[in-house]
């Protein structure tokens, strides 16, 4: 391992209370250059919203909806935390601009009316069809958890996050449209707390490039969750990551730490991909 992979295990281990699943590839040669238990299925929180982006992706490739198809909201799809359409007056939008908002800033309410579209049956069919055993959404977002919802929103694993981003790449996932479509929603993504801070790129100006690196990423954010999947290209490399925490959310705060720890993998990609 080199040494900046080594550095970047190092910073992982010396983490607290943290069960970790991490794993870090060449998107062209699928050469694993970090991996710390990459088998570990963890929650994931809104990474799971990019197997509804592919369900999505490949329902509006199919002709079953265009693109500017308008969807409403009803009160049953209200949810808070992360997003913008709970903020805005709109009361329908289109089949794109809504996977653009889930894309871009993880938007909950705009996921749960995309999700009651298209249903959750079918984007646990694509998730089959995409190989996936270990990762799937379970349920759509809510403000609250009880006994008869999944426990988690998603769940999966290092190992199957970064061969599903790697496919993306590729334009294997399903197709090179569908794989194209999903890419164009995640290029934009605003969340450069995790793995990506590093790479110092101007969160709401990178989508087509920035300082000349090209990221498309989803994250995820719960308690005691912080997940972080990716894609980086450079002019020396083209990298796929994925950086999954859990820690218990009734003890301490492991947060700063688990974030910390991202960065030292973020590091590691930076250098790798070479960022001047």
């Amino acid at each position: 391992m080199a040494p900046r992979w080594s550095e970047a295990g190092k910073h992982l281990g010396q983490v607290q209370d943290v069960q970790w699943s991490v794993r870090v590839i060449d998107a062209e040669s699928r050469e694993e250059l970090l991996a710390v238990s990459p088998d570990l299925m963890l929650p994931t929180a809104s990474v799971g919203k990019l197997l509804l982006l592919i369900e999505v992706a490949r329902q509006l490739e199919s002709g079953e909806w265009a693109p500017d198809t308008p969807l409403p909201r009803s009160p049953e799809d209200a949810v808070n935390d992360s997003g913008l359409w709970q903020h805005l007056t709109a009361d329908e939008l289109s089949v794109h601009d809504l996977a653009t908002l889930v894309g871009v800033l993880s938007d909950n309410y705009a996921t749960n009316v995309l999700l009651r579209a298209v249903g959750l049956e079918a984007v646990s069919t694509v998730t089959k069809t995409l190989g996936l055993q270990q990762t799937r959404l379970n349920d759509s977002v809510r403000d609250g958890r009880g006994a008869e919802h999944p426990p988690t929103l998603s769940v999966g694993t290092a190992r199957e996050l970064t061969r599903l981003m790697a496919d993306l790449h590729a334009d294997t996932a399903l197709s090179p449209s569908v794989s194209a479509r999903v890419l164009g929603w995640l290029e934009a993504g605003a969340d450069l707390s995790m793995v990506a801070q590093p790479l110092g790129l101007d969160p709401l100006a990178h989508a087509g490039g920035d300082r000349g690196i090209r990221l498309w990423h989803k994250t995820g954010t719960d308690e005691g969750t912080r997940a972080d999947v990716g894609l980086v290209s450079g002019p020396d490399a083209t990298l796929v990551y994925a950086v999954l925490a859990r820690w218990e959310p009734t003890g301490p705060d492991r947060r700063d730490a688990v974030l910390h720890a991202m960065h030292a993998v973020g590091v590691a990609v930076r250098d790798a991909v070479g960022l001047r």
